[in-house]
């Protein structure tokens, strides 16, 4: 069975209305949100350290700009009363925040990463944590990513992406679980 520090803080970064709305291009994972639903609830119920991360983007037209409806969190993801929320307007949760602070204050040293998408603000705020001397577990199937441009006429799938950072991750930066071995090692 796989260990979770009793300290580990669950982090579900930017799970928000906007990424359903033009113009986000297409996504892979359509169990990102049963996922990190699962995990939210099974986080809960052992009464462990959570903090949610929202990207409250500050360029102009976003739909996760904070008067846009698309800033909102997905169904089911709202901080519940008690528990602590993190804004950034960049894509690594530690730039501007006190999200440090936080988990200072927790005497956290490992962060239960998942959101949207793996190849920006999951990745960016993974990779920030390890640098700082964190230990940091991505959960990859709670995450999501968008197909993209590849520079030549063509399009990288989604899912093509996510794997690559997922590997990348895994080699230097996290421990890669799924929402299954987080369950059963809560």
């Amino acid at each position: 069975m796989t260990f979770l520090p009793s300290q580990a803080v669950l982090l579900p970064i930017d799970m928000q209305c906007g990424f359903d709305l033009a113009p986000w291009p297409k996504r892979w994972n359509a169990a990102c949100d049963q996922n990190g639903l699962a995990l939210l609830d099974a986080w809960r119920a052992k009464n462990r350290p959570l903090i949610h991360v929202r990207h409250d983007s500050v360029e102009e037209g976003s739909t996760l700009r904070p008067e846009h409806p698309g800033n909102a969190h997905r169904p089911g993801f709202v901080p519940l009363p008690g528990e602590a929320l993190v804004t950034k307007s960049v894509n690594a949760a530690f730039i501007g925040t006190d999200l440090d602070l936080r988990l200072r204050r927790l005497g956290a040293d490992t962060l239960v990463v998942f959101g949207i998408s793996t190849d920006m603000c999951v990745s960016t705020t993974i990779r920030v944590g390890a640098n700082m001397g964190l230990k940091m577990i991505l959960i990859e199937d709670a995450c999501d990513c968008f197909e993209l441009p590849d520079g030549k006429g063509g399009t990288i799938p989604a899912r093509a992406i996510h794997d690559a950072h997922v590997a990348t991750l895994r080699v230097e930066f996290a421990r890669v679980m799924t929402t299954a071995d987080v369950l059963a090692a809560l």
